[in-house]
Parts: C-alpha cells; sequence; structure tokens
C-alpha cells in the first residue's frame, strides 16, 4: 500500500467501515495516515436489535450511534457524521449529496476516498452514496481528485466488473478489524452468527471471519470515461 496524504472513507452505516474496509484504514493509521470516516446515517432502521435482543426501534439509534464512536475510537479514525436517514439516501437529490460531500472533501483534501460501487453494493443506501461520493469527486478540479477506491460486494461483481484493481490482505491485522467488528455489537452478533450456518464449517469462528473477512478489495475509479 503505498503511503497517502490523508484518507476518507464514505459509506452509509455504522459498521460498514469496519466490515468492508478496517483492515485497510488500520494499515493507514500504522502508517501515520489520517484516515476520516463520512458516515451517512445512523442505520436506525437496521432490523439487528442484539443477540439476545438488546435495542428496541427507539433505542437503536442512540446505541448505534454510541458503537460507531467506539469502532471509531478503535480504529483511530476521525468521524464525521452526515446526518441521513437510513434507507432513504436512494431517495435524496443526488447532487444535492454530492455537493455536500465535495464541500467536505475540497475542506480535507485527501488523496484517497474508498466508497462503494454503484450498483454493486446490495443495499439502496450503498448504491446511493457511492454513487453520490463518486459524483462528488468528479465536481472537483481534476487537478485535486483525489483517487477513488469503489469497493464492489455482489454476488456477481467479478463477472460483471472483473478482478478488482486493488486487493489487501488485513489478516495481519485482523484483530484490530475484529475489534472494530464488535464494537458494533447490536449488529456484530447477527452478522457473524451467520458464519456458524456454514454446514462445512470446521474452524473456529474467527479463522471463518478472517477467510471471508481477510480481503478487502477495491476497484480504482476511472474519471476519463
Amino acid at each position: 500500500m503505498n503511503k497517502e496524504k490523508h484518507v476518507v472513507v464514505i459509506y452509509p452505516h455504522p459498521d460498514d467501515e469496519s466490515f468492508g474496509a478496517a483492515g485497510t484504514i488500520t494499515k493507514y493509521r500504522q502508517q501515520g495516515v489520517p484516515v476520516t470516516y463520512l458516515c451517512g446515517t445512523l442505520g436506525e432502521m437496521g432490523r439487528n436489535m442484539g443477540s439476545p435482543t438488546f435495542a428496541n426501534r427507539e433505542t437503536l439509534p442512540e446505541i448505534r450511534k454510541e458503537e460507531l464512536r467506539k469502532a471509531c475510537e478503535n480504529l483511530d479514525v476521525e468521524l464525521r457524521m452526515l446526518g441521513y436517514r437510513d434507507k432513504t439516501v436512494e431517495f435524496e437529490d443526488r447532487q444535492e449529496v454530492a455537493a455536500h460531500l465535495r464541500d467536505i472533501l475540497e475542506e480535507i483534501k485527501p488523496s484517497l476516498v474508498i466508497t462503494h460501487y454503484p450498483d454493486h453494493a446490495v443495499h439502496p443506501d450503498h448504491n446511493a452514496l457511492g454513487a453520490a461520493a463518486i459524483e462528488a469527486v468528479r465536481l472537483m478540479k481534476p487537478e485535486e481528485r483525489p483517487k477513488v477506491w469503489a469497493q464492489a460486494i455482489t454476488n456477481n461483481y467479478l463477472e460483471e466488473l472483473g478482478t478488482p484493481e486493488v486487493s489487501n490482505d488485513v489478516t495481519d491485522v485482523f484483530d484490530e478489524k475484529m475489534e472494530a467488528i464488535l464494537a458494533h455489537k447490536s449488529q456484530a452478533s447477527g452478522v457473524i452468527g451467520k458464519f456458524r450456518e456454514n454446514p462445512d464449517l470446521e474452524t473456529d469462528l474467527k479463522e471463518e471471519a478472517k477467510r471471508r473477512l481477510g480481503k478487502e478489495q477495491f476497484y480504482i475509479w476511472n474519471f476519463s470515461e
């Protein structure tokens, strides 16, 4: 990984940063590179309420906010909350969101932005904020644009997009990644618990998590098209 000046991560939900890019974030922080997380929403409409349940629809927003703060503290990154509502990002005016993000990026002046790959990120919020983030960079002066790494997570992204240009093996910092994931207690138990449903699982849960989450891959967005 080349050393960057400043990395900005743009995802819509608390825990997206931990599941999607915590290893890459950790490696940059180990290099002394500042990292800022622009989190779109509080994930207040999420279905997971902990296992066993400890949250409800009224308490979940504040719980997820505190979990996010803890994860960002563990990762040693600056957190900025964008204030959008969960499961409605796709209905926001795309150009207004892009302008909002552009203003922040022009303030921070990062050399790299990490976000979701539009139409290959499964959740409508992922697709919408990823598209807005890429548009935000496109709106910047070409000489001031950071690189954009876009993360695809659909089942068919390899067939449709080819092999990602960036593939970061983060198994050497997987303890740090798991610590960030587990900070999102209300969500992590449900997601990690699904690994137990694998009937062929012969390794322990941490090793299965490492197998599934130990490589973080991104496409380099081409703004010349």
